[in-house]
């Protein structure tokens, strides 16, 4: 166990890291300074107690307490202002006391004078008597309920929405935590009672390596140890010093001709595996197999006497050593596509390639470090998970990792020395943790895990076929976001009803220019042709913003949500528009198409766009180009297009609801600045009055209205919503069959009902806690 001195230490740092705040304000860089507690704690009770310290110093509270559910018992295991000898010691059954009324109420308690409370419960010892005021939060991962946080001041005093927001987060983040240190605990538990463990290697004293985990997810599997065939590619079997300079400089421009072709195969073969995005990483090295200055460096080695192949070699290394002294990590694991570039070129020139595995099961590769190219042409269906000695997690491999969903650990030092082929692994990302040949209670335990995420799945998966609708058949249309071709397969896989949000401006930022008339109706073409019964809504090109164009140059502006972006750029651009306008239509021939207008805040601009519409039909026709017929609407994201969608109603056939923006621009709450974020609340009541009113209007003009965002994706807010009459949303793909199954826990008129008592709440605290209390979906 650490020492008080070394616990201080952390403590200290983190809170010096922020600013002085106002008092009971909790800044959001508290979360990324409780991740670095979590880094610098050893076990689960230490970062408890970590944690809750930083807390109660953050909110200027006397007391932060976490208590642990086991089974119906809650043991207070951390705390920060009640009396040390009670950790470990005080214990509460669910339903007993406040902390208990928390845990099986399953949402948040706020009391300015907990004391009159008919369940409070004095815990003799606890020195908790000076306390005048409780919050208690319960902490939830998934649908299990893990415990309580509670916060307690000495003065009486009920806490501020904006206070529980956040502590909400916290909870989340603290949830997460636990979870996984709970299960790090069961498995050192049962490893100190086994002598089953064994290390095949002196250098192991531990059943596990470390390292960084990317994304998400556990994985277990036979290792497969991937040894490239790098170093017999680059040996020079021309030795230096040659005599035909110019024959080596043929040898070596045919080579780099073979491996132009055979990067634009690979970037083929990414971009119909993953998305237009992934396969744009070879554009890198198409950009360097072509770049002239490395052609010179390349010749001019050659003129010096060497052979082609040594020529690659020497060049390969010296643009490495200028990589390895740049700071930043990112450019820095750029160095990877070099080395990719050289070794294939060295390839080309003596006529070695890297074996590709063909694996008959899954596996777990295990490697020093994976070229883009070589995890692009893995057989990835069968590639369990990774684990790369390597510590660039910003590395290209890591991104197409990320990609496929694959869980990988990065930094896993001497993985390659201590793990052999068919060792038997388990990779846990979250805890970032890889573990050689666990014994059986480890095994058991993660086993026991997988399942449960399996069956979950499985579940869901259940789903897949039904439509969506409430308990008494009240019918509810779930559509899917879509932004990369990588996104048909899941909307297709959970049967989407089509398209909600195509966001076109994706494929427009994966660029390095604007794609032609003829390349956006090719992507457009394949999009609909997914969706053959069904709609798909294409946004127009909605960039500013947070969302910039690398080779399209915006202004600078102290506020660019407010400013140049979305409808307003493309209307001052119309040719762009007209291009894209005409490709939506060229599309429409194969598929029920629907066109949509982002940001439309008067009734000029939508007349505007109407008429480029009119431009793109009649300049189709002069082509004689056979088009589709479009519904057109507007997307209402700003408080004012509410105010005129009486008058917009007239010429759009629907409307498209975004509650992020509409969320940002009602509460004036930036949701990209960290310091203002605290404020953008989907609960507030203000939100749930402005979409009441738009639905009003929707349903007097009988045009339909979709809403999209995250309030689509959270059960609560969207249960709301359909209370409210909203019966269609588009949300993302993965959350469609969750979102099923939550409709069919609750009738139409139970909706209804509580959709009415949310509308007469005052505070975003009120409804949030009225709805978790009255819509248990865990």
């Amino acid at each position: 166990m650490p020492s008080k001195t070394k616990r201080q230490k952390i403590d200290n740092d983190a809170v010096c890291r922020t600013p002085a705040q106002p008092p009971g304000v909790i800044g959001l860089s508290t979360l990324e300074d409780i991740t670095q507690v979590i880094l610098h704690s050893e076990g689960v009770d230490e970062t408890l107690q970590n944690i809750v310290h930083l807390v109660a110093g953050r909110m200027h509270t006397e007391v932060c307490s976490v208590y642990l559910l086991d089974e119906e018992t809650l043991t207070l295991r951390a705390s920060e202002g009640l009396s040390s000898q009670s950790i470990g010691n005080t214990q509460l059954k669910v339903g007993e006391g406040l902390v208990g009324l928390t845990a099986e109420s399953g949402s948040v308690i706020n009391l300015s004078d907990p004391e009159q409370h008919p369940k409070f419960r004095y815990v003799a010892g606890s020195n908790e008597e000076r306390f005048h005021s409780f919050l208690g939060i319960p902490l939830y991962e998934r649908s299990t309920l893990l415990g309580v946080m509670a916060i307690q001041t000495i003065s009486a005093r009920e806490f501020s929405e904006r206070e529980v927001s956040t502590l909400r987060t916290i909870a989340f983040q603290l949830s997460s935590v636990i979870a996984n240190a709970k299960l790090l605990e069961s498995i050192h538990r049962t490893a100190a009672q086994s002598d089953l463990i064994q290390t095949s290697s002196k250098l192991r004293k531990d059943p596990f390596l470390e390292g960084t985990g990317l994304g998400n997810g556990v994985c277990s599997a036979s290792a497969f140890l991937y040894q490239s065939l790098t170093s017999d590619a680059t040996s020079d079997e021309n030795g230096s010093n040659v005599q035909d300079e110019q024959r080596e400089w043929h040898k070596l421009v045919s080579a780099i001709e073979k491996s132009k072709i055979e990067t634009l195969c690979l970037q083929k073969a990414v971009t119909d595996r993953l998305s237009d995005r992934e396969g744009e990483i070879f554009q890198s090295h198409l950009m360097i197999l072509q770049d002239r200055q490395f052609l010179h460096r390349l010749e001019a080695q050659i003129n010096l006497g060497n052979s082609a192949n040594q020529s690659v070699k020497q060049v390969i290394e010296d643009y490495q050593s200028a990589f390895e002294k740049i700071t930043d990590p990112y450019i820095r694991a750029r160095s990877k596509d070099i080395e990719d570039v050289g070794r294939r070129i060295q390839a080309a020139l003596t006529g070695r390639k890297d074996d590709t595995p063909i694996f008959t099961k899954p596996v777990i590769i295990v490697a020093n470090d994976l070229l883009p190219s070589q995890l692009a042409l893995l057989p990835y269906e069968q590639v369990a998970g990774l684990v790369l000695e390597t510590e660039q997690s910003n590395s290209h491999a890591a991104i197409i990792a990320k990609s496929m969903g694959i869980p990988t650990l990065c930094g896993a030092r001497n993985a390659t020395r201590l793990i052999k082929t068919d060792d038997s692994l388990i990779v846990d990302a979250n805890s970032q943790r890889v573990y050689i040949n666990p014994d059986l209670a480890i095994s058991n335990e993660y086993e026991r895990l997988i399942t449960e995420q399996s069956n979950e799945a499985i579940y869901l998966d259940s789903y897949r076929d039904r439509d969506g609708q409430t308990s008494d058949g009240h019918a509810i249309t779930l559509r899917a976001n879509v932004g990369l071709l990588s996104d048909i397969a899941y909307a297709t896989k959970t049967r989407s009803q089509g398209v909600g949000l195509y966001r076109t401006e994706f494929p427009f930022m994966t660029r390095t220019d604007f794609p032609t008339r003829t390349e956006q109706f090719s992507l457009y073409r394949q999009i609909v042709e997914a969706f053959p019964n069904d709609p798909v809504t294409f946004r127009t090109l909605d960039i500013g913003g947070d969302k910039a164009l690398p080779y399209f140059p915006f202004p600078n502006e102290n506020n660019p949500f407010l400013g140049w972006r979305s409808i307003r750029v493309t209307l001052d651009h119309p040719t762009i528009f007209q291009t894209q306008i005409e490709a939506i239509l060229m599309a429409a021939r194969f598929g029920e198409v629907r066109v949509m207008f982002p940001m439309v805040t008067t009734v000029e601009e939508l007349d505007s766009c109407l008429e480029i519409l009119d431009r793109a039909r009649a300049s189709l026709a002069e082509e004689n180009i056979t088009y589709g017929k479009v519904d057109v609407g507007v997307m209402v994201e700003a408080p004012g297009t509410i105010s005129i969608a009486n008058h917009l109603a007239a010429k759009v056939d629907f409307f498209s609801l975004g509650t992020n923006d509409l969320i940002q621009y009602l509460l004036a709450a930036d949701r990209g600045n960290r310091s203002v974020r605290k404020y953008y609340c989907p609960y507030h009541p203000a939100v749930f009055q402005s979409i009441q009113t738009m639905v009003t209007i929707a349903e007097k003009a009988n045009r339909p209205l979709c809403v999209c965002g995250e309030m689509a994706s959270d059960f609560y807010t969207l249960a709301i919503l359909v209370g409210m009459g909203v019966d269609e949303f588009s949300l993302a793909s993965p959350m469609i069959n969750r979102m099923k199954r939550y409709l069919s826990c609750y009738s139409y008129s139970q909706l209804r009902e509580i959709t009415q008592q949310v509308l007469t709440l005052p505070t975003s605290s009120q409804i949030e806690a009225f709805a978790h209390r009255t819509m248990n979906c865990h």
